[in-house]
């Protein structure tokens, strides 16, 4: 997607981009909080970015426009879209829409709290950064009210951006973040899934990135926007984002490197099949379906095992012989190692469960991570032929 940002721009203006889809119960309060917590001399917009939504959203935001228009320093503007939808392509119309040079990003559920936005300011001008991100991985930062299967989700996409596109900070998955025009001036956004901040990251090459903490509320009013498409909407951004960094990558030739460079994909594929196993597991047995929780672990080991397979075929040992009787060798051999992790797993989560009355995510996250011991090395070995230390 070609961004034709605005180039004109107010130093002094701050502009908030606040996407929202079925809002109207939120909305109100957060421009108003929004108001209320910024200093009278900070000069604002809030750009409403408005997804055509059914519950009257953006007719709320329109009456609020009208009677509140000459407010002395802060604006309310609304952008209201019908035949485009998602998170990331609505910040990018609000962005396209802004005049300040200091864009922040935050949800309208109230889990952001506008409190933090004048910390967020401070952070940029004091120490002279390029994009603050409120996070709620570092030392002070929490996370209030979320169900587990949310944490879980949130734990497993944060350490794939970080191991499979080597992203530094510790809440690349944030939404409540503020950042300097200039920086994204000459990129180019893809707009898939929820998390613009990632693409950013990887596409915004030497910026400086601070993280301050704040404390993340699950929202009270409205429903939840992450679903099963938006989980495969994320694993499509992540991909595209990894081939976008493959490509500006220099070949390295030393054979230590090379090992190095070999076993962290082997284990970013690890963890990605971790989250693919996760899921699948959990989904089959609080979501779609009420399978019986060892059942489910089969479907997700299974699904992972093949997903993981062609991934490291292709990306970790650059194997692109796809020719029918190689690849369904390897693949059996991939699968043979695989399976004795995989009977570990199994009998370590009935035991766990069984046993030690120990949660069933709790005992499926130990036995996944105790299973994966080795196999680097058996399929580095046997399964690709290739020299153990090379």
């Amino acid at each position: 997607m070609t961004n034709g940002f605005i180039t004109q721009k107010n130093d002094s203006l701050v502009s908030i981009i606040l996407p929202t889809y079925n809002e109207s119960q939120n909305i109100l309060k957060i421009l108003r909080s929004i108001k209320e917590s910024l200093p009278e001399n900070t000069p604002t917009e809030a750009i409403v970015v408005d997804d055509n939504s059914p519950d009257g959203t953006g007719k709320i935001v329109e009456d609020f426009i009208k009677k509140s228009k000459n407010t002395q320093g802060y604006t309310v503007d609304i952008i209201k879209r019908t035949g485009e939808k998602g998170l990331s392509s609505a910040i990018l119309s609000g962005i396209q829409h802004a005049k300040g040079d200091i864009i922040v990003i935050m949800d309208t559920d109230l889990s952001h709290p506008p409190q933090v936005i004048p910390k967020m300011l401070d952070e940029l001008k004091k120490s002279q950064c390029d994009i603050v991100i409120a996070s709620r991985y570092i030392r002070g930062g929490k996370i209030m009210d979320w169900p587990l299967k949310r944490k879980m989700m949130s734990k497993v996409a944060t350490a794939i951006a970080k191991k499979s596109l080597g992203v530094k900070t510790d809440d690349p998955m944030s939404g409540f973040f503020a950042f300097r025009r200039q920086i994204i001036q000459g990129l180019n956004f893809d707009a898939i899934g929820y998390k613009m901040l990632l693409e950013i990251l990887v596409k915004a090459h030497g910026v400086n990135v601070k993280e301050i903490p704040y404390t993340f509320t699950n929202r009270k009013l409205g429903s939840s926007k992450v679903n099963v498409s938006t989980i495969l909407d994320y694993i499509r951004a992540v991909w595209k984002l990894y081939r976008y960094g493959k490509s500006r990558r220099k070949e390295e030739r030393r054979a230590s490197v090379r090992f190095l460079s070999k076993a962290g994909r082997f284990y970013s594929v690890g963890t990605t099949g971790f989250g693919v196993n996760y899921l699948i597991s959990f989904l089959f047995t609080t979501g779609f379906t009420d399978f019986w929780y060892l059942h489910a672990n089969v479907f997700g080991i299974l699904v992972s095992m093949t997903s993981n397979f062609f991934l490291n075929k292709f990306w970790t040992f650059e194997d692109r012989d796809f020719s029918k009787r190689r690849t369904i060798i390897q693949y059996g051999k991939f699968v043979g190692f695989s399976s004795l992790g995989a009977l570990i797993q199994l009998g370590m989560v009935f035991g766990l469960v069984e046993t030690y009355q120990l949660s069933y995510p709790f005992a499926l996250l130990f036995a996944v991570l105790t299973a994966a011991l080795g196999n680097f090395l058996l399929n580095k070995k046997w399964t690709f032929k290739e020299k153990l230390w090379d």
